[in-house]
């Protein structure tokens, strides 16, 4: 396989990879997809400053600051003072929290399974692929 062959196989990659999570997000889970992402940061991260979890999602301080207000209003996440620095907070994922993401990810999931058994493609196909963008992104 020549260089150029993959260069348009990995460009290829990052565009239907990009258009799969499209799919996903316009999914109707009932979470905008900036909540699921600061959800699926705490999962990950486990508490974090809000200027962590800005950095983390590569956005800035004030948006992040306003996605975790509503996620506080809506009782997913808890605020509490940071151990080691009085001026700032930790947010933590709560049971809530912790329930809609569970919740969010099964329906994704299951979009998924449809339009992969859609395309006839097999469970070790899907393996295939989870394993390759997981060597990826590692």
């Amino acid at each position: 396989m020549s260089n150029h062959d993959l260069q348009d196989l990995s460009n290829e990659l990052v565009v239907l990879t990009a258009r799969l999570v499209r799919v996903v997000r316009r999914n109707d889970v009932g979470v905008p997809a900036a909540s699921t992402r600061v959800l699926s940061l705490l999962d990950e991260l486990g508490p974090a400053t809000v200027s962590a979890l800005a950095e983390a999602d590569r956005c800035r301080q004030p948006t992040m600051t306003g996605l975790v207000k509503g996620l506080t209003d809506k009782g997913w996440v808890d605020r509490s003072p940071h151990p080691d620095d009085a001026r700032s907070t930790l947010v933590a994922l709560n049971e809530a929290g912790r329930a809609q993401l569970t919740e969010v990810r099964a329906r994704n999931a299951a979009l998924v399974a449809d339009r992969t058994a859609s395309a006839g493609l097999s469970p070790e196909d899907l393996a295939t692929a989870v394993a390759v963008l997981r060597e990826l992104v590692s």
